[in-house]
């Protein structure tokens, strides 16, 4: 049997964020778990809040006739008009059941609208540095990336995105929280992006991609893009919230301000089902639908940030303080990220090289550790360090 090309030329570049997870088993066994610290993987640390795992417990115990049977594949009404209740409540837009369509993660319901409106060769603008599965997402539909590079602060940048839209783009990627680099975007760059888009002869549609969005820090609130932008879908999910990325539950919402609406709505219904996916899981639909207003603790991530922020730039690292997210994003004290995560692979530390998220040069680490890993590990980020200045010298 041969493999497809296109998958084997994605197997190439596959994501550098499983590739270090797999070598930090890897060193994990040869060292000892004490002897690695390993940033790798943006997996919670923490355990899912009480309420979750209380509505899981009742759900698994009463087990009804029928109760992990097929539904509609967009997912049960009931849960469907719960979360258009929550997203009517936190945008002021008035999403119907209809509009709201539960899904296999935020990575399903991007996937769901991507199938919903690619033809071959459509194009798809990811902002740089991304998520390193999204330009996997695109070409999974036969779509074609066209990379964007953010400002020198990681934040969009309009007039890059205008010059790059062709009679062909249909959508604009944004992810804020953004992963890998924590940043969250401001309300006045929304509001371009919606104006830029709106200037257009022809439509296209921004997908939210929002799984990170209740963690903030600092007090900060995240403008709600569905608000500020009118041709805006959302894909969303609890994985990072609630620590259950392993569940795959989440949703697409469908603006009800985009006028093709309805026909987007059995669209994606549609393309949820086709996909395989045929419908979120059951029982997680019922749990989520009862704890749509959990109030998470980010004060951990946001003791850790800082923890780990003011000790790197002390040691000398050149990186912007993340207001959101679990993740860091320095610039590397050499050019070759490669390199310098093999260096830091020497001493035991695990992180995932910029060039991953399309942005060489970078060292994204991820916070879902103890704090005690993250003291024990910044010695060696100073050795490091070290070692790199003598080399540039």
């Amino acid at each position: 049997m041969s493999l497809a090309r296109t998958i084997s030329e994605q197997l190439q570049r596959a994501s550098w964020i499983r590739r270090m997870f797999e070598e930090g088993a890897r060193l994990i066994a040869e060292r000892g778990r004490e002897n690695v610290c390993d940033f790798t993987l943006g997996n919670p640390d923490v355990e899912p809040p009480e309420e979750v795992i209380g509505a899981l417990r009742r759900h698994a115990a009463a087990s009804p006739p029928h109760s992990h049977g097929y539904m509609p594949n967009a997912g049960f009404p009931e849960v469907r008009e719960a979360v258009a209740r929550h997203l009517r409540q936190i945008t002021a837009l008035p999403f119907a059941m209809e509009d709201v369509i539960m899904t296999v993660g935020s990575a399903g319901a991007t996937n769901v609208f991507l199938k919903a409106i690619l033809d071959p060769g459509d194009e798809v603008i990811v902002l740089m540095p991304c998520f390193s599965e999204y330009p996997f997402y695109v070409q999974n539909h036969a779509g074609k990336v066209v990379q964007v590079e953010t400002d020198e602060n990681f934040l969009p940048d309009t007039g890059r995105i205008a010059r790059a839209i062709t009679p062909q783009t249909k959508a604009i990627i944004l992810n804020s929280p953004n992963n890998p680099t924590g940043r969250v975007y401001p309300a006045e760059i929304l509001k371009q992006l919606d104006e830029l888009i709106n200037s257009l002869d022809h439509p296209v549609t921004v997908i939210s991609d929002e799984p990170y969005k209740p963690i903030v820090f600092d007090g900060i609130t995240p403008p709600e893009p569905a608000s500020i932008i009118r041709r805006c879908v959302v894909a969303n999910s609890w994985s990072k919230a609630y620590a259950i990325p392993g569940e795959r539950i989440g949703y697409l919402a469908i603006s009800p301000r985009l006028p093709e609406r309805k026909e987007l709505q059995n669209a994606c219904t549609f393309t949820n089902r086709i996909l395989g996916f045929i419908n979120a899981p059951a029982i997680w639909q019922r749990v989520i639908a009862e704890t749509l207003d959990v109030k998470i603790d980010i004060s951990g991530y946001q003791e850790k940030r800082d923890l780990m922020y003011g000790a790197l730039t002390r040691i000398g690292y050149k990186l912007i303080k993340p207001e959101g997210t679990f993740y860091l994003f320095s610039q590397t004290p050499i050019a070759d990220d490669i390199a310098f995560v093999r260096m830091l692979q020497a001493e035991g530390i695990l992180g995932v090289p910029g060039t991953g998220f399309g942005r060489p040069g970078f060292l994204r680490l991820s916070l879902t550790v103890p704090r005690e890993t993250i003291e024990r590990a910044l010695p060696a980020f100073q050795r490091v360090f070290e070692k790199c200045a003598n080399l540039n010298k």
